[in-house]
């Protein structure tokens, strides 16, 4: 009984701020909270994400996700950019992107799943939240689990693209171990790269599934016609 009143006050709440009757409706009906729409939705913009990301030089590209080195090793290898270093130091950035790249595009699978344990309070939540409300549920509800998953990818595409080589010799350089720029371990590395991946993922899936919320149709998005 209790469950009733409480939807009758979200559909009330919801109906007297003009909200489509499609949503109303979703958010009564329990089963639709479980549908193709709100899942087609959240797929759809991690797949867009995950393919854009995963093309040749596609975070390096972008400085709003663009992948760094980690913290002191970054701010030591700042010298070398005005000296003869200084192809050295955007070699080994690219690199650590393109790893990155690598590891988005075999997260696919990972992402889905989380996406395939959407439940009731989810789906109404991603319904009627924000823009970047699934992106934000994704984040919120297995961020950390998929960067433990995610992280191996790295670990490896960084070892096939000899990162860590390239991050040892830089660290070599009598100027940056002078500043504190060579105790960079390969975990350290690995975990950098991880970290500032899945915030590029994370942006680029909030930033489709704006998209898609203001052009349902686009594409073809049938099942999500109505919902937004």
């Amino acid at each position: 009984m209790r469950h009733g009143k409480t939807s009758a006050k979200i559909i009330a709440a919801l109906a007297l701020a003009g909200a489509p009757l499609a949503i109303v409706s979703f958010t009564a009906t329990p089963a639709m909270a479980q549908s193709t729409g709100v899942k087609s939705l959240l797929a759809d913009a991690s797949d867009s994400a995950l393919d854009k990301l995963s093309q040749p030089g596609a975070f390096y590209a972008d400085k709003a996700v663009r992948v760094l080195l980690p913290g002191p090793l970054e701010k030591a290898t700042s010298i070398l950019r005005f000296t003869s270093k200084a192809g050295l130091t955007k070699d080994i950035t690219k690199t650590l992107n393109e790893a990155a790249g690598r590891a988005a595009l075999e997260a696919k699978p990972l992402f889905r799943s989380a996406i395939d344990n959407l439940t009731l309070q989810d789906g109404v939540g991603i319904v009627t939240g924000g823009n970047e409300a699934g992106s934000d549920y994704l984040r919120r509800t297995s961020g950390e689990e998929l960067a433990v998953k995610v992280r191996p990818l790295v670990e490896k595409a960084l070892t096939e693209l000899g990162a860590y080589q390239q991050v040892e010799k830089l660290g070599s350089i009598s100027s940056l171990a002078r500043l504190g720029g060579a105790d960079i371990s390969r975990d350290g590395l690995t975990d950098s790269v991880t970290d500032q991946a899945m915030d590029g993922i994370f942006t680029y899936i909030g930033n489709e599934e704006a998209k898609f919320r203001s052009d349902p149709l686009d594409k073809g998005k049938t099942l999500l016609k109505g919902i937004f």
